[in-house]
Order: structure tokens, then C-alpha cells, then sequence
């Protein structure tokens, strides 16, 4: 059990009999049906509780999808006085698919199930962004693991990896990189159709060494749309001609970004902020987004409905 100050490796929380390798499987539910049924063979705990944990995983599932992309779904349920944590890697045997954050089907090479106690949100979170980091950002170390499933080989990995598990909740745990930095010589129409595509009010800019630059937002999209004159006035009662949007209209595609995207009024905080000083800020600045840095290089995004997301509902 993790204690407060107290850090452990994420290889710690795993053993090989709860690795699975070919976890049999033709749908996303019969993958979970069948990897419980696999850890009641050694686990007593899962083996009186397994339908009680099938169907708070697929309640959570049914909420908002635990696939994080790059063939890796995270499925996890809290359970009322589970005064543990079950952490279990499965490899499916044929290529079951679930939907990206564009709504497209990607197949499932991964999957790391996570049963804990209700007031373990912290516990959750912090493996969660274990596995994350595991996976999204040591491709060449999670490729290794994909090519042998192998229990054996899978904890021998994950020991070389050291990957830590303290209590402390910082913003590396809350970001997310889903949404890619854009560049000054993106047009309008670039960012328009990332805006939509995205389903963001702001885009973080970046050099080409992916130093932070700034935004930019709807907010300026729309003004270049429209005439000059009305951002001097109180009103439009005065205002008697003119359409908005035509200058838009017309330079969408060769117009760039680079002297529209602001560099003032905008939140950035290292990724070892604190949960609190972040929720600090969420309460006190009147933003919904932080942008996350490391030495000034832009890592990710944390949207404020995140807290609620990661913290509140995990």
C-alpha cells in the first residue's frame, strides 16, 4: 500500500501472474470478462468480487473512454472498502478496437487494469501517469515490450525503467498531449480547422525547437474578421455598413499566424506544479487552460475540466 511520502517503482505493483499474455477476447468487454477471470485464479479478493469489478469498469467505460492512444486503454474502477490496489497488464491475442479522441477505431495492443478502494483517486492517477509516460514518451522501451509479451520480460523492463510512484500530484500527471503546439507560418485556415478538429478555444505556438511562443484563440480568429474601426467603439449603434469576416474570407489561406497569436495574459507553470497551486490558479486567474512547461519547451495542456476529469471523477 502507498503511504504518504512515500515512493514506489510502478514494477512494484506487478507481479507475473498478473501479466497476461493473449488475454483472449472479441470485443472490449469480453477482454475484461476474461482478464478477471484470469487473476481469480490467484486472487481471492477478484474471485468473490469479479462481476462487482466487472461492472464498475464498464460503468466508468461507458462514461468516457480509458484509451489513451497509441494502441494503450487504461480501464480502472473504484470500489467501496477495497483496501487495496490491483494493477494487471494484458496483451489481447486478435486486435480489438476503440475509439481515439478523433472517433476513430485504433486497435488495442495494451491494456493496464487498475482496481483500487474509492479514496485512491491519488493512487489511480499517479500509475495512470506512470503507464502514460511508459508508453507515449519511451516508444523504443514500450515497442520491447510489445514484441516479446512476455511476463518475464515485461517486469524485467519495467525494473530497468525505474518509473516512480510518489504522492504527490503535479501537473505532469494532469497534462495532456493531444494537443499539438502549432508554428508561426500556420495560416488561418490551419488553426480554424485545428479549433474544430480539436475542439479547443486555444492553441499553444511554438518555435522550431518547440520553445514556447504563446497562443492563439478564437478570439483572435475572430477579430481579424473583422473591420478595424470596431475595436474602438462601445457599440454598433453608429456602425451602419460593412459585413464582418470578408478580409477573413479572403486571406484565410495565405495569411499566418505570426503576428496575430498573443504572448501576454497567458498561464504557464513548470510540470512539477502542485495540484494545489494549479487548482489555485483554475479558481483565481479566470482561465480554462494552462499551458505546461520544462526549461520553456512546451510538454502539454491542462484544460481545467481536467481537475474534474483526474481528481473529482477519475
Amino acid at each position: 500500500m502507498l503511504r504518504r511520502g512515500q515512493i514506489m517503482k510502478l514494477s512494484s505493483y506487478l507481479s507475473e501472474d498478473k501479466i497476461i499474455s493473449n488475454l483472449k477476447g472479441e470485443t472490449f468487454e469480453e477482454l475484461i470478462t476474461n482478464l478477471l477471470k484470469e487473476l481469480a485464479k490467484t486472487n481471492k479478493q477478484v474471485k468473490v468480487e469479479q462481476e462487482i469489478m466487472k461492472r464498475a469498469i464498464l460503468k466508468r467505460e461507458s462514461e468516457a473512454s480509458t484509451y489513451i492512444g497509441n494502441g494503450v486503454a487504461i480501464p480502472h474502477a473504484r470500489l467501496e472498502y477495497f483496501d487495496d490496489i490491483i494493477v494487471s497488464i494484458a496483451f489481447p491475442e486478435k486486435h480489438v478496437t476503440m475509439k481515439n479522441v478523433m472517433g476513430e477505431e485504433e486497435p488495442v495492443d495494451f491494456i493496464v487494469l487498475i482496481v483500487a478502494d474509492v479514496l485512491k483517486n491519488k493512487n489511480i492517477l499517479k500509475i495512470m501517469s506512470g503507464i502514460s509516460r511508459l508508453c507515449l514518451k519511451n516508444k523504443d522501451v514500450f515497442k520491447e515490450i510489445l514484441k516479446y509479451k512476455s511476463p518475464e520480460k515485461t517486469i524485467e523492463i519495467l525494473n530497468k525503467m525505474k518509473i516512480e510512484i510518489d504522492h504527490n500530484i503535479t501537473a505532469e500527471d494532469l497534462f495532456t498531449t493531444s494537443i499539438l503546439p502549432a508554428k508561426e507560418n500556420n495560416t488561418l485556415e490551419d488553426i480554424a480547422k485545428r479549433i474544430i478538429m480539436d475542439r479547443v478555444s486555444g492553441i499553444p505556438v511554438v518555435d522550431n525547437h518547440n520553445n514556447f511562443l504563446g497562443e492563439i484563440t478564437e478570439r483572435e480568429l475572430i477579430s481579424f474578421g473583422m473591420p478595424k474601426h470596431t475595436t474602438i467603439l462601445n457599440d454598433l449603434s453608429f456602425l451602419t455598413v460593412g459585413e464582418p469576416f470578408e478580409n477573413y474570407l479572403v486571406n484565410e489561406k495565405i495569411t499566418t499566424i505570426k503576428d496575430l497569436y498573443r504572448t501576454e495574459g497567458i498561464i504557464t507553470i513548470d510540470k512539477d506544479a502542485s495540484l494545489m497551486e494549479i487548482s489555485y490558479i483554475f479558481m483565481n486567474k479566470g482561465v480554462t487552460r494552462i499551458y505546461v512547461l520544462e526549461n520553456n519547451k512546451y510538454v502539454g495542456l491542462i484544460f481545467r475540466s481536467d481537475i474534474i476529469k483526474k481528481i473529482l471523477h477519475i
